[in-house]
């Protein structure tokens, strides 16, 4: 069966945007949290800007994707990528042992997003950074009389409102939170103190 990455040109766009949050995390170690089949995980590696990929997840069907796709590509260097089966609010890694930890579309599959945000905060070093994306319950644009519509269809997840990002990356005791909003999808970026 052949199993196709999504959106290039998008994933193209996130990647460089997230590229430029990470500029203060370049030639250390890069955790790509919830990485599904592990397109950024790969994309992380092939840069080269990074000591140390980790694509984590804790589906095993998704960590094999993940490796199935890595060899396909003869241009990943094993050298540099990992792949680690963990619970995001229980990461495998001493406390502040993380420069950059990478989460896409993720925040709204998390079962507790405040232990886990508490928990990347945790294994980041000081002036480390957290890159994430999310889809949004409704953007600060959107009409009003189109909420409750928009609520009751992103009510099977944990959708947020830009602002409950932003409160839940202070709250776990990160700063320096910048976001970027195009529709109903948000990149948002803070760094530990």
């Amino acid at each position: 069966m052949m199993i196709h990455d999504s959106s290039p040109r998008a994933s193209s766009m996130q990647f460089r945007m997230a590229q430029e949050y990470f500029k203060p995390a370049e030639g250390g170690l890069l955790v790509d949290v919830s990485c599904g089949s592990g397109l950024f995980s790969r994309k992380f590696a092939k840069s080269g800007t990074y000591s140390k990929v980790v694509a984590l997840d804790f589906s095993e069907n998704m960590l094999r994707q993940c490796y199935d796709f890595i060899k396909a590509d003869d241009t990943i260097s094993e050298e540099n990528l990992a792949l680690v089966r963990a619970d995001v609010s229980r990461l495998p890694f001493a406390s502040g042992a993380v420069d950059a930890v990478h989460a896409g579309a993720a925040l709204h599959c998390w079962p507790a997003p405040s232990n886990a945000i508490s928990e990347i905060c945790r294994v980041l070093r000081s002036g480390g950074v957290f890159v994430g994306t999310t889809f949004l319950r409704y953007t600060s644009s959107m009409p009003a009389i189109a909420r409750p519509l928009r609520q009751q269809f992103m009510s099977r997840s944990n959708y947020y409102i830009e602002e409950e990002i932003e409160d839940l990356c202070m709250s776990c005791g990160l700063t320096n939170y910048t976001k970027n909003v195009q529709r109903s999808f948000i990149m948002f970026s803070a760094q530990k103190p």
